[in-house]
């Protein structure tokens, strides 16, 4: 069984076991977490689709670490113009294993 969720404006197909990196959630580590916003439900050839969500759909999560990403290096360069920017931004992520998927 597997459901596509959506948290942190982000989309993702999820199954009972797998271990993801979402947008930061304010749960503490260890800590469950449940989704309530279900876009879509699949079981072998059984295919539930919300409009947009699925009433009474949720996906149950525990949290298991906390973290920031690599450095993005963002270069802004105009040629003969004296002009040169940089920045740098390192994204939180919250490390989440899928625990149950309820319909």
């Amino acid at each position: 069984m597997y459901a596509v969720i959506v948290t942190g404006g982000k989309q993702y197909r999820v199954m009972k076991g797998e271990v993801l990196r979402v947008e930061k959630l304010d749960v503490e580590a260890g800590g469950k977490v449940d989704i309530d916003n279900v876009l879509l439900l699949g079981d072998g050839e059984k295919i539930t689709i919300g409009t947009p969500n699925i009433a009474g759909a949720k996906v149950s999560a525990t949290v298991k670490s906390h973290g920031r990403l690599d450095k993005i290096r963002i270069v802004k360069f105009r040629r003969r113009k004296h002009h040169r920017k940089q920045m740098g931004h390192r994204q939180h992520y919250t490390e989440i294993e899928i625990t149950g998927i309820t319909a």
